[in-house]
């Protein structure tokens, strides 16, 4: 029996795992989606670096790569997501690592949900949705 969403941590870090799935699955299902099969990939900077170049031709790091092959409402695809640029992004706004881990998680499946960040509207509107669906998974630091 396959699982429809699979996780993988190819870094030492720990992962709450479990949360992770939810979060992915409850943004999912509340944007009117289904999981048929999808692979998440945690992973660091060179591996995420290699997949950018390779796969987009851009020649450096960055925070997440999503692959959608979806078609209609059952979402099939995987994203990679960079630990290392979840620690800098941390540091840079100034949050917990998990704070920034549970939005670049949430981010990435928005993408796989059809939502986009090219241009400042979409970016404006993609925003809204992580806040969002961030309340609802991590408690504010005070």
């Amino acid at each position: 029996m396959t699982m429809p969403l699979q996780i993988y941590n190819t870094t030492r870090r720990e992962l709450a795992e479990s949360v992770l799935t939810e979060v992915v699955t409850t943004v999912l299902q509340e944007e009117g989606f289904l999981i048929e099969s999808l692979v998440a990939v945690y992973c660091g900077n060179k591996m995420i670096h290699r997949i950018n170049r390779e796969f987009l031709g851009h020649d450096y790091p960055t925070d997440t790569i999503t692959f959608s092959y979806s078609k209609g409402s059952e979402i099939d695809g995987e994203f990679y997501i960079s630990l290392d640029a979840v620690e800098e992004n941390a540091l840079r706004y100034k949050v917990g690592f998990d704070e920034e881990l549970m939005r670049v998680t949430i981010h990435s499946a928005l993408h796989l949900a059809g939502y986009q960040d090219g241009k400042d509207e979409e970016r404006v509107q993609m925003q809204e949705k992580e806040a969002l669906y961030l309340k609802r998974f991590v408690t504010p630091s005070t």
